[in-house]
């Protein structure tokens, strides 16, 4: 398929991808360095840590993470599963709704970061919350429809295997990666993926759930650190 072929047909896969490249180009540069991230120039290009965010309520930085990786392998990792499992959803979903599964998938994954990591010390990076999100949706649009697109599944799975497998090697490997923020991610993900492919409607109810969801995790956050903390 030509370049700009693709590229009208999954805007929002290669838009996102192209903003994940410009910004790990950037900070590669404050970084002097290609493969690998300096982590205080990540903090000050909105990394999260918790004493930051709940802290000091910088919470702006649940989004900016989103965008940031911490080496060569992270973001070539991550944006070759974007690019694997994002063309699905756009193709499946309403561009409205990738954009909610995605932002949702990757600020809640983004708490779950900070309910299961309080160390002042913690710096959590990089999209696999968001791409874990699309993933989930992508399951539950196949969950939904699965009566009527069974050919499609064995596809599915081989993707599902290829992305699992290298967010594995991820986690296992890069020490500002963590699982709770792909595990949030995913949840939010499918049941956004199922809710809206049985309704497509259904995306501003999901949205005003995922919205109600973080206000109460983000009122929650303070408390719970001063307890843990102390």
């Amino acid at each position: 398929m030509p370049f700009l072929t693709a590229l009208k047909e999954y805007p929002l896969t290669y838009g996102i991808i192209a903003v994940n490249l410009f910004l790990y180009v950037i900070s590669a540069i404050l970084s002097g360095s290609i493969a690998d991230m300096n982590m205080r120039v990540l903090l000050e290009m909105g990394a999260l840590n918790g004493t930051l965010v709940v802290g000091y309520h910088e919470w702006w930085r649940l989004f900016t993470a989103m965008f940031l990786h911490g080496g060569m392998t992270h973001i070539l990792m991550n944006m070759f599963s974007l690019y694997l499992i994002g063309r699905g959803v756009e193709m499946y979903f309403e561009r409205k709704a990738y954009l909610s599964i995605y932002l949702f998938s990757g600020l809640l994954g983004g708490l779950a970061s900070l309910w299961m990591h309080p160390d002042p010390n913690s710096v959590g990076i990089g999209a696999s919350g968001a791409i874990f999100g699309v993933f989930g949706a992508l399951a539950g649009f196949f969950l939904a429809h699965r009566h009527k697109i069974a050919p499609h599944s064995k596809a599915f799975m081989k993707d599902f295997a290829i992305v699992l497998g290298i967010n594995l090697v991820l986690g296992l490997s890069l020490p500002s990666i963590d699982v709770s923020a792909h595990v949030g991610g995913l949840v939010v993900g499918f049941l956004g993926g199922f809710v809206i492919s049985k309704n497509p409607k259904w995306v501003w109810p999901y949205s005003l759930a995922m919205l109600i969801l973080m206000f109460a995790v983000v009122q929650y956050l303070p408390s719970y650190y001063a307890q843990v903390l102390t």
